[in-house]
């Protein structure tokens, strides 16, 4: 069983003589088994600190953070970590991107491909294993970056707007696409969006955060069924949830006095 929790971590920029910045300011949080958890909030908030620090590629000052029971000190590949950049690399094949993890590894070539070849039908890729990263779509290139997360098999993913440098089009496609695969491989999911209405659409529970420091608002179980499907953006109780996650995140950036970036 899958577990992050994090007890009242706080972070802190810079200090030592120069001006210092409290980005996160006692985060307490719980994340169980197969979540799928969404964190929201307008630009400066802390979003994309937190989910650097339960990945362990940076520090923080106090609290606890742990993954299954351990303390977080550094990056594992027991977590994936998702980029809204592609962050692939150029000279890599799409099969040579997914399988960089597990060459890394020393993995034998067979045992690679058996893993690469389920992973591209999987994002449906299914033909285009020999293109290059400059030969695909921005939606073909971000379902490699998930593919590539995937191979090594982490029990968590974590995804920083992954799909923010889409067009709308393509990001409610992408959408669609990372539900399927949630609902396949049934990993613990936390991701990063400035948009509600992804959130509401992709997550069990919304994290919403307080403009800087970044403090938890609320922690919002999603009242919809899965499956969930393009009706679901229709609904009137859908559009009236949305209202009240944004009237909420207004009020917040109000009685903030407007001081979180934008």
């Amino acid at each position: 069983m899958t577990s992050i929790s994090l007890k009242s971590v706080t972070k802190i920029y810079g200090g030592r003589g120069g001006d210092s910045t409290l980005a996160l300011d006692g985060i307490s949080l719980e994340l169980g088994d197969s979540e799928f958890v969404s964190i929201l909030g307008p630009s400066g908030c802390g979003k994309s600190t937190l989910l650097r620090i339960i990945d362990g590629l940076i520090g923080f000052d106090e609290g606890e953070v742990l993954f299954n029971g351990q303390p977080v000190t550094r990056p594992k590949q027991d977590r994936g970590f998702i980029f809204q950049a592609f962050n692939l690399f150029p000279w890599r094949t799409v099969r040579g991107n997914i399988e960089f993890g597990l060459d890394v590894k020393g993995m034998p070539r067979d045992q690679r491909r058996e893993i690469s070849d389920r992973l591209i039908s999987l994002v449906g890729l299914s033909g285009f294993d020999k293109k290059y990263p400059h030969e695909l779509s921005g939606g073909m290139q971000q379902r490699v970056g998930i593919a590539r997360a995937l191979a090594i098999e982490p029990e968590v993913l974590l995804m920083d707007e992954p799909f923010g440098a889409l067009d709308a089009q393509t990001r409610e496609d992408m959408q669609d696409e990372l539900l399927r695969i949630w609902s396949a491989e049934k990993k613990t999911v936390l991701f990063v969006t400035h948009s509600i209405e992804e959130a509401i659409y992709l997550s069990d529970r919304i994290i919403m955060m307080t403009p800087r420091p970044g403090r938890i608002l609320a922690d919002l179980k999603v009242p919809f069924e899965r499956p969930r499907t393009e009706e679901h953006r229709t609904q009137a109780d859908f559009s009236a949830f949305r209202h009240e996650i944004y009237g909420r995140l207004k009020a917040a950036h109000q009685l903030d006095g407007g001081a979180g970036r934008s």
